[in-house]
């Protein structure tokens, strides 16, 4: 009996210290939250669900292993009206060496704007302006090691700017796309932001200190600099499935789920899908992080239309449209040309 009283003991402990983790938030815990804003307007109105998908130059950011298996070159530009009045940029380029080998980059920008900079003394303002800024510029390589199977990755480098103080870091990303015999369904992994971390640096760190107040004669205007603390950057683990239901001359029908698990926040779903007719004409509807309480993403809608130059030449417009719950909805535009 005393065997078995200390055995349930030890199993309640373990019990409840696993719930106690389970309940503990993990929200705010990482730096550069930017880098978990969905980009591109094909791949954000089939509610982010691309991992698997990889059908454009915004793979870049999804899965670089899926660049590979891009029919061509492609250029791509996209404009989004984020949250509380913030721009975020994105820019793409995908070039075909050969049949098997393909090269990227890409570059991101979240700018939140100017104000004035304002204090005690003077709260109209000082005549100066403030501004803050996140950026994140990477390089890829992929290749096709199979006819169904790719690998790819990216090296990148990542800055956040406020006022006159910076953070910076590098990070890789890899991904992996497949594309199962069984209707050639794809499946698609990634994982993204494995690097060092951020801490801020900057003039305005730097203050004039007395070591000693309460010695005469010695230095009273030693400059210190506030060490500020390290933070690390979000790490997203992404697996995912797409696959075309229906497919014929003229018209088709592509779902896709994906499972996404961040490092500062709760696990989630997000589920998209896409009707093409005549490869020219795109609608597009899906859903955002499924499962998590308190999200106020959700529903995605876009649209798409695409025109053909010749057998290698084509330009495409996006648009998408998606409820942020208690904050206004954010409108995303693009532009692709494929060559």
């Amino acid at each position: 009996m005393n065997k078995r009283a200390i055995i349930g003991l030890i199993v309640i402990a373990v019990l409840m210290r696993n719930v106690a983790l389970f309940g503990q938030s993990k929200v705010g815990t990482a730096a550069s939250p930017f880098l978990g804003i969905s980009v591109g307007p094909r791949a954000t109105a089939m509610g982010a669900a691309f991992v698997a998908v990889s059908a454009d130059a915004s793979c870049l950011y999804y899965n670089p292993g899926g660049i590979a298996q891009l029919p061509g070159s492609q250029f791509m530009i996209s404009h989004t009206n984020w949250l509380v009045g913030s721009k975020l940029n994105w820019l793409g380029v995908v070039l075909k060496l050969d049949g098997d080998n393909t090269i990227g980059a890409s570059f991101t920008q979240l700018n939140y704007g100017e104000d004035l900079v304002t204090t005690v003394l003077q709260p109209e303002g000082t005549g100066e302006l403030w501004g803050a800024s996140d950026i994140a510029a990477g390089v890829s390589y992929a290749r096709n090691l199979t006819d169904r199977f790719s690998i790819g990755g990216t090296v990148k480098y990542i800055q956040q700017k406020v006022f006159n103080e910076q953070a910076n870091a590098f990070a890789v990303d890899v991904g992996l796309l497949f594309v199962t015999q069984f209707n050639d369904m794809k499946l698609g992994m990634s994982i993204s932001n494995f690097g060092t971390d951020l801490r801020f640096e900057g003039k305005d760190l730097l203050h004039r200190v007395d070591l000693d107040p309460d010695r005469l004669g010695d230095n009273e205007t030693i400059v210190a600099n506030l060490k500020t603390d390290h933070w690390t950057l979000p790490l997203f683990f992404r697996v995912g499935l797409a696959m075309d239901v229906i497919r014929s001359k003229y018209s088709r029908f592509t779902l896709a789920v994906d499972a996404l698990r961040p490092s500062d926040n709760t696990e989630i779903l997000n589920v998209g899908a896409e009707f093409a007719v005549n490869n020219m004409l795109y609608l597009r509807s899906g859903y955002k992080s499924l499962f998590r309480k308190e999200s106020e993403e959700g529903l995605t809608l876009g649209a798409g239309l695409n025109f053909s130059y010749g057998p290698n030449v084509s330009l495409g417009v996006d648009y998408c449209f998606m409820d942020f719950g208690v904050f206004e909805a954010v409108h995303m535009f693009g532009m692709k040309i494929g060559f």
